[in-house]
């Protein structure tokens, strides 16, 4: 069952927050936020409440153990840019861009694997050639590849 939770318009640039939520893809709920609180990043607190909060909806709307998800998508698009204006020498502006970000993140459950007991197989022989059709079969390819050398053919 896939759990996913939004964080829209978040006040940092794609850019910074993509850095922290590659780190976190496909690692085991528990171990991405721990990674995240320990992170010296200013993008890891927003990516940490939104993964808190898709495993709050797991648990509150789908009775799913914490334990038992693991981030199986997430990412960081670009949302719109506040556009200013920074006063220049000569009368002239520069343009500033305060981007934001849209997080998605998509929780899933950990498949359960079931151990199977081991069904021995037995060991087919393979038939084995004559060492006589080997030879000759490496000797036909060497007379062709000298025949081609003495004349100046190419492949």
């Amino acid at each position: 069952m896939e759990v996913s939770a939004k964080a829209r318009y978040i006040r940092m640039s794609p850019r910074k927050v993509r850095l922290v939520v590659d780190v976190v893809r496909g690692m085991d709920l528990a171990e991405a936020q721990s990674q995240l609180s320990f992170m010296n990043k200013a993008a890891a607190l927003p990516v940490l409440k939104l993964i808190n909060s898709a495993a709050a909806n797991a648990e509150h709307n789908f009775k799913l153990k914490p334990a038992d998800l693991f981030v199986k998508t997430i990412k960081a698009d670009g949302g719109p840019t506040l556009k200013r204006f920074k006063p220049r020498a000569r009368g002239r502006a520069a343009p500033i861009r305060k981007r934001t970000t849209h997080i998605t993140v998509v929780l899933d459950e950990k498949e359960k694997v079931e151990k199977k007991p081991e069904v021995k197989k037995e060991i087919k022989k393979e038939k084995k050639k004559p060492a006589v059709a080997k030879a000759k079969a490496g000797k036909e390819t060497k007379s062709k590849n000298d025949a081609r050398r003495a004349t100046g053919d190419k492949q």
